[in-house]
């Protein structure tokens, strides 16, 4: 099955199983190897909220939410682990915020040189990350957040090579 079909699969079924009222549109669902994060839009505060309540009050609806939503969730979360073999995390927007109530923290083997190696150990020495894997793991937030334009449109040429090879002969027959 290409992977546009699968994605197309998991995003159906969580449209069918989550109730209506949860968030104010369709959730995003992203999928990787190991996780689908489910993540919604939660209503926002209203306008006229002081600046200094405005923080205070989007933690609290996402923290109503999260405490009210947490047995159906965990119920759902089961279905689809038992269904897609994937873990599932859950997560919201509110006020222009995400919050990730549930992540997995996946191990990553990688080989580096000393120059990058050495990166890794400023970091730490600097204090900005308490590990090598911190450190590694800070750079590679730091590099999604400056690049998602060019991120989003290599996912967009990787689904066009999956769509491409689909389309393709069978050459296991």
């Amino acid at each position: 099955m290409a992977t546009d079909d699968v994605t197309a699969q998991v995003r159906g079924w969580f449209a069918g199983r989550l109730p209506g009222d949860w968030f104010t549109g369709v959730p995003e669902i992203i999928i990787d190897r190991e996780e689908i994060a489910v993540i919604g839009t939660l209503p926002d505060p209203p306008q006229d909220v002081p600046e200094a309540e405005r923080a205070a009050l989007i933690d609290g609806l996402v923290r109503r939410f999260r405490e009210e939503t947490r047995e159906r969730r965990i119920e759902i979360a089961r279905e689809a682990e038992h269904k897609f073999r994937q873990k599932v995390s859950w997560g919201v927007v509110c006020g222009g915020e995400t919050v990730m109530f549930t992540t997995l923290s996946v191990p990553v083997m990688t080989r580096l040189r000393q120059a990058e190696r050495q990166v890794l150990d400023t970091l730490v020495a600097a204090g900005v990350a308490r590990s090598r894997s911190d450190a590694l793991a800070w750079c590679v937030r730091l590099v999604g957040r400056h690049t998602d334009t060019w991120l989003a449109d290599l996912r967009e040429a990787l689904q066009h090579v999956d769509r491409v090879r689909a389309a393709g002969p069978d050459i296991n027959s």
